[in-house]
């Protein structure tokens, strides 16, 4: 059974609270709660996009398989190119048929290899051996989450609900089960976004917990309710929280375009986002958008001025 300071700190982790979580001392490294703490911090880190200084917490020489795939995970978000990527997710895949093996780690430990592993397939567009990796019978309801979330970016919400429903008979009223059922929420509009939005909005009134994640969350979720100026407040708190967030970034992008920010600074986030993510969803898509629009372009022949 975890400790109530680790049981603290995995919450804060579960509701995006990085930064505060990264602020807690490590405790003594002879202390059971070592390790889980370190995990936690180390993933933090990769949650917001410093997988250098996670790499810097994890021992090279740890011989425990969830700090190995936490810095095959931190190789992998820091990897320049496709050969480094590659490498990490071969790591990853060692790990996950070492796992197999009955000595090797606790089963907490086991299932976060899982969960890891499945992250990084997922982020690499690999979503079956994301799958098969995590496992769509499992009771481990961080995988759960991730295969939710697996799901709903390949547009299958019925899947996500499916795996939802499944977790309801055994997770309770966890607070990520919670949390999994406010992100479907918002991806399927269940409600009018009602319960995604009394979530983020319960969370976020617990003085001990600071998360622009949060705050984004409930900024898109008004945005979908066509609350504009409530979004734009959310998201500009967001941005003083974590300034450089990809997701934050992207919706006031979105709440400029509505009208919620003027012109210029609708396009001075725009810059910001495509020069610090440039492979973000939106930004790839309006690439896209905007090289089929010149192609077309080209092909345009302009008839002769019709004399008269």
């Amino acid at each position: 059974m975890e400790s109530s300071e680790i049981y603290h700190v995995k919450q804060q982790f579960i509701l995006g609270a990085y930064k505060s979580l990264l602020n807690v001392p490590l405790p003594d490294v002879n202390s059971p709660d070592y390790n889980a703490a370190l995990l936690y911090k180390a993933r933090s880190h990769i949650a917001l996009n410093d997988p250098k200084s996670a790499l810097k917490l994890i021992p090279e020489d740890s011989e425990n398989v969830a700090l190995k795939a936490v810095a095959s995970l931190a190789r992998y978000v820091a990897a320049a190119d496709s050969a480094a990527k590659d490498a990490a997710l071969e790591e990853l895949r060692d790990l996950s048929v070492e796992i197999e093996d009955e000595s090797e780690g606790t089963e907490r430990e086991k299932a976060l290899v899982r969960v890891l592993a499945g992250t990084a397939f997922a982020r690499a567009g690999e979503v079956e051996e994301a799958l098969e990796t995590l496992g769509t019978e499992t009771e481990d309801l961080e995988a759960v989450a991730v295969i939710v979330q697996v799901y709903l970016s390949i547009n299958r919400p019925d899947l996500a609900k499916k795996q939802f429903e499944r977790s309801k008979r055994w997770a309770e009223d966890d607070l990520l089960l919670q949390l999994i059922e406010s992100n479907i929420g918002l991806a399927t509009g269940k409600d009018g976004y009602s319960n995604s939005q009394s979530f983020y909005t319960e969370q976020l009134a617990n003085p001990s917990m600071t998360s622009s994640h949060l705050l984004t969350a409930r900024g898109v979720t008004r945005l979908l309710r066509n609350e504009i100026q409530e979004a734009k407040s959310d998201l500009e708190e967001a941005l003083q929280q974590n300034k450089d967030d990809a997701e934050t970034l992207a919706a006031i992008v979105v709440a400029g375009g509505l009208g919620a920010l003027k012109k210029t600074e609708t396009e001075e986030y725009w810059s910001q986002l495509v020069s610090a993510h440039p492979e973000h969803p939106l930004v790839v898509d309006v690439n896209q958008k905007a090289e089929g629009f010149d192609e077309l372009l080209a092909k345009f022949t302009v008839p002769p001025a019709i004399s008269v």
